[in-house]
């Protein structure tokens, strides 16, 4: 199988460097905005559980929105801080079109999912997002034959190939509900959106000839022939 090289002019390019840097500062400033939540919360006395998904209940239908942005307690937000500032980055920088439409479907499809198959109990915090994001990173490096998707595939299976456990029913204290969910639907949306995305290949020379440029290799075969000047000329006819 032949593995695209992205077009080095493209990855290189001034328009690369600066949207790469607007990724990273996209993912650090929702980070940013998850701790000042947390601190709030802990600094106001709130409890993240008003916030939170109540499966089939009334009261657990605005969790669907803001569950993603409360968590636990700050080892809770540590855990997460970390993957969602990789997974963010890396789905802002190469799949820009695509994840307007990943990271929306993750946060409220996950939560819509939960709140109507969960288990009774509270469910709350980022690891959703995480979830959806690195299915959606790995997947789509499976699928598509571009060197820089296949090498962040890679990337997210060592750093968090471990997230796989937190798809198994677990006991209380973990919503594995909420990450099965995510993850469900990153892997949908990158068989879905696999056509997109897809930067620039490097051309070869080779791929590049056009009719005129193979008549400057010397004439072979019958190309020496040339029609005699004192015979009539008859086109040839195909049938």
């Amino acid at each position: 199988m032949q593995f695209d090289v992205p077009d080095p002019a493209y990855t290189g390019s001034v328009q690369a460097r600066a949207h790469f840097r607007l990724a990273v500062k996209i993912a650090f400033g929702f980070v940013a905005l998850l701790w000042v939540i947390s601190l709030t919360n802990w600094g106001l006395d709130l409890d993240p559980e008003v916030s939170s998904i109540r499966p089939r209940q009334w009261a657990g239908l605005l969790g669907i929105v803001f569950a993603p942005l409360v968590h636990s307690g700050f080892d809770h937000l540590v855990a997460n801080s970390p993957p969602l500032l990789v997974l963010m980055t890396a789905m802002i920088f190469l799949y820009p079109i695509s994840v307007l439409r990943t990271l929306p479907a993750v946060w409220l499809g996950s939560g819509i999912l939960v709140w109507l198959f969960g288990r009774e109990s509270v469910h709350f915090g980022a690891s959703g997002l995480v979830y959806g994001l690195a299915s959606y990173v790995f997947v789509a490096g499976l699928l598509r034959r571009d060197r820089r998707a296949i090498a962040a595939s890679l990337v997210v299976w060592f750093m968090y190939g471990s997230l796989v456990w937190g798809l198994l029913p677990t006991p209380f204290g973990v919503s594995w509900e909420t990450h099965l969910a995510a993850a469900l639907i990153g892997v949908t949306l990158a068989i879905a959106l696999r056509r997109l995305d897809i930067p620039p290949r490097k051309r070869y020379i080779w791929e590049g000839e056009t009719q005129s440029d193979k008549r400057d290799f010397p004439p072979t075969g019958m190309d020496h022939l040339t029609p005699d000047a004192s015979q009539p000329h008859n086109p040839p006819r195909v049938s």
